[in-house]
C-alpha cells in the first residue's frame, strides 16, 4: 500500500512532538528526584556532623577502696649461707649456680673414711663396754646362763659385727646397722636378766654412748644436703679443694614467695589491717601489677623517720620478683562498700560547682552532683546521677545541655 505524502508528513510531525515532551517533561522529573535525594542525604550528613563524638562508661554500685602509696623492697626469709660443719676434702660437688635444688637433696660430699672409722671404733667400743659390765654383773650376782641364753647372744653378737662390716663397705643404711646393734645390746641385757642396775647404766648414756654419738654426727655432718628447697648460687668452693668446720661453700635462697617491707606514716598506720589486698609495682615490670596480701605491721615506730614496717607477702611462682628490687606499694587502706561510683574523667567543675554530663537518648544532660568519698579512679556520687545512668568520660569539656552527642567505642 502506498501511503500519500501529506499523510506521511503529518506522522513524522507527531513522532517529533511526543519525543520533545518526554524530554522535557520526563527528564525533568528524574532530575528533581535526584536533587532531592542528595538534599536528604546532605541533611543527614548535616545532623551527624552535629553530633559530638564522647565515650562513656555507667554508674554503678561497689566498693571504693582508698589506698595509701609507700616504697617497699623485695626480701627473702629463707636465704642462708650453707658453711662447713666439719673439715675433710671435697669429694662430689653437685653444684651449679642458680641451679634449683629439692629438700634434703646432697650437694656437697666430703671424703668420710677418717669420720667413718671414728664412728665405728666408738660403737664397738661402747658394746664391749656393756658386754664387759654384763657379764661382770651376771656372774657376780645369779647362776651362769644358760646354753640357749649363750647361743642367743653369740648370734646377736654375729649378727652385729655382720651388720658392722657391710654399714662400712656402704651395703646397707645406718638405720639398718642401729637395729642390729640394739638387738646385740638387748640380748645382752636379756642374758643378765633385766637386772635394774643394767637397765640404769643402758638408759643413762655412758661416756662411751656419747662418744658414739658424737661421732656419728660427724660422720653425717660429711654431707650436705639442703636444707629446703630453691636456689644455689654465690659458690665459693672447687671439687677436691679441702674445707675447714666454718668455712662458707654457697648460699641457698628460695623465693617462692617473695616479702615486700614497706613504710608506712605514723599518722597512717591505724588504716592498715593484716590481711588487707596490696598492689605492688616493680621497674622491672612497668607494666604489671603483682598483688599481695598485708602479712605483718611492726608494732615498733622507726623514731627518725616516723614510719611502720609493714609486711606483704607475695607469690612468686615465676620467680620474677628478685630480692633486693625496689617496689611501688599501693595498699588498700580504708574500704567502703556499696557507694555509687563514676569515674574521676566524668567530673567537670563548672561555676564552681562540680557536675557530670549523662546521656539522654542522643542528648548529653547537664547535672550538678553531690561527691563524697574519692580515690585516683572513682568519686562517689551522693546525688545528681542514679545507678545505672550513662555518663560522659571523654569528649565532654566543651559540650553545652542539650548537646546532640553520638557515642564512641
Amino acid at each position: 500500500m502506498v501511503f500519500p505524502k501529506k499523510v506521511l508528513i503529518i506522522a513524522l510531525c507527531v513522532i517529533i512532538v511526543a519525543v520533545l515532551v518526554y524530554f522535557f517533561v520526563f527528564r525533568g522529573k528524574s532530575e528533581k528526584s535526584a536533587e532531592e535525594s542528595a538534599e536528604a542525604s546532605a541533611e543527614g550528613r548535616a545532623i551527624e556532623e552535629a553530633s559530638l563524638p564522647v565515650k562513656v562508661d555507667v554508674a554503678r554500685i561497689g566498693d571504693l577502696i582508698i589506698t595509701l602509696k609507700s616504697p617497699g623492697e623485695a626480701v627473702t626469709n629463707m636465704e642462708i649461707d650453707i658453711k662447713a660443719e666439719v673439715s675433710g676434702v671435697i669429694k662430689n660437688l653437685n653444684l651449679e649456680e642458680s641451679k634449683h635444688v629439692k629438700k634434703g637433696e646432697l650437694l656437697v660430699e666430703l671424703v668420710d673414711e677418717e669420720y667413718r672409722l671414728k664412728y665405728e671404733n666408738a660403737a664397738a667400743n661402747r658394746l664391749k663396754f656393756l658386754s664387759d659390765y654384763l657379764v661382770e654383773k651376771r656372774y657376780a650376782e645369779q647362776e651362769a646362763s644358760t646354753s640357749a641364753d649363750m647361743e642367743k647372744i653369740q648370734k646377736a653378737k654375729d649378727d652385729y659385727d655382720n651388720a658392722r662390716k657391710r654399714y662400712s663397705e656402704g651395703r646397707i643404711s645406718r638405720s639398718e646397722f642401729e637395729t642390729a646393734s640394739s638387738e646385740y645390746e638387748l640380748a645382752l641385757i636379756e642374758a643378765g636378766d633385766k637386772k635394774e642396775e643394767i637397765l640404769a647404766a643402758t638408759k643413762n648414756l655412758t661416756q662411751a654412748e656419747i662418744t658414739v654419738k658424737e661421732t656419728q654426727l660427724e660422720l653425717e655432718k660429711t654431707k650436705i644436703r639442703a636444707s629446703f628447697s630453691g636456689i644455689v648460687y654465690d659458690i665459693q668452693v672447687s671439687p677436691q679443694e679441702h674445707v675447714t668446720a666454718g668455712q662458707e661453700l654457697f648460699t641457698l635462697v628460695n623465693i617462692d614467695r617473695i616479702q615486700v617491707q614497706a613504710r608506712v606514716l605514723e599518722s597512717e598506720i591505724s588504716k592498715m589491717k593484716v590481711g588487707r589486698e596490696v598492689d605492688l609495682k616493680f621497674s622491672a615490670y612497668p607494666e604489671k601489677v603483682f598483688r599481695g596480701i598485708v602479712k605483718a605491721i611492726s608494732p615498733v615506730i622507726n623514731p627518725e623517720d616516723r614510719t611502720c614496717k609493714v609486711t606483704i607477702d607475695v607469690a612468686n611462682p615465676e620467680e620474677e620478683i628478685k630480692p633486693g628490687m625496689h617496689a611501688d606499694v599501693e595498699i588498700a587502706a580504708e574500704i567502703h562498700k556499696d557507694r555509687l561510683l563514676i569515674p574521676q574523667e566524668a567530673v567537670l567543675v563548672r561555676m564552681g560547682r562540680k557536675m557530670a554530663f549523662v546521656i539522654e537518648g542522643e542528648l548529653a544532660k547537664w547535672r550538678y552532683i553531690d561527691v563524697g568519698l574519692e580515690n585516683e579512679d572513682y568519686v562517689e556520687v551522693l546525688d545528681g546521677v542514679k545507678d545505672g545512668e550513662t555518663v560522659i568520660v571523654d569528649g565532654h569539656f566543651t559540650l553545652a545541655h542539650d548537646a546532640r552527642v553520638r557515642i564512641e567505642k
